[in-house]
């Protein structure tokens, strides 16, 4: 078991990637501390993880771009598991628009969300994980954080920010022994994609080198080794998880 007695932190975890790397986590013999705006939202997740032979998993509910509660939910982890081994920034959403059209509104939830989270999150994580002198912190990017994307300036903007913040703490925090990376996953099969146009879905598929869209478990697999010591002297990398779209 790559993760065993390790306390992991999965903000987003109630779908999609979030959902798929928390149970893999607990799979591989984590303690999970299951983040969303909702804890009945977190309900399936948990449901999942129960459902594995000897987990552990504790429910929690905040509004990621809220200080205040963002340090509940690492106090929560403190208090139960006595320590944080991993970071999964993963809490993201959506406002797409044109620039021209778009509201201040849509630009700031996005910001605040996608990335102002990974700062409060970090910052409220780094302390224990200083104290200890190890820590693994996963940052959930994206590959329109690498290319941009006509209509999601403020996305774009949000995961391209999460990149720069990554590289910036890797060498923060390594004197420290805390390894900081990010994932940037390409097309993955999730809710979010589900919707997209057939015509669109067509489109993107042919710009895929491997000719298909991912699975979630293609991304929790990568985030399983970042989190193990397998990548010990991994820090500052964006991996880039899209069978070949950006190349």
């Amino acid at each position: 078991m790559l993760l065993k007695d390790k306390v992991a932190i999965v903000t987003g975890a109630s779908r999609g990637l979030g959902q798929a790397m928390a149970v893999d986590f607990a799979r591989e013999g984590a303690k999970v501390v299951l983040c969303a705006s909702s804890i009945e939202n977190l309900k399936e997740t948990e449901a999942q993880i129960k459902s594995l032979p000897n987990t552990n998993c504790i429910l929690t509910q905040a509004n990621v771009s809220i200080g205040d509660e963002v340090c509940e939910v690492v106090k929560k982890a403190l208090d139960t598991f006595g320590k944080v081994d991993i970071l999964v920034n993963n809490a993201g959403t959506t406002r797409d628009n044109l620039v021209a059209l778009m509201s201040e509104q849509e630009w700031d939830d996005v910001l605040a969300t996608n990335l102002k989270s990974v700062f409060l999150f970090t910052k409220a994580c780094a302390r224990p994980m200083i104290r200890q002198r190890s820590g693994s912190i996963i940052n959930i990017s994206s590959v329109i954080g690498i290319t941009g994307n006509a209509g999601q300036a403020n996305y774009a903007a949000s995961k391209a920010g999460m990149i720069a913040f990554t590289k910036s703490m890797a060498k923060e925090l390594a004197k420290r022994n805390i390894r900081v990376n990010a994932i940037a996953p390409g097309f993955i099969k999730t809710r979010m994609t589900d919707k997209l146009p057939d015509e669109l879905k067509q489109k993107v598929l042919g710009q895929i080198a491997l000719g298909r869209f991912g699975e979630p478990k293609e991304i929790s697999d990568v985030a399983v080794f970042l989190a193990s010591e397998n990548s010990r002297y991994m820090t500052g990398q964006v991996l880039v998880v899209d069978g070949g779209l950006v190349i």
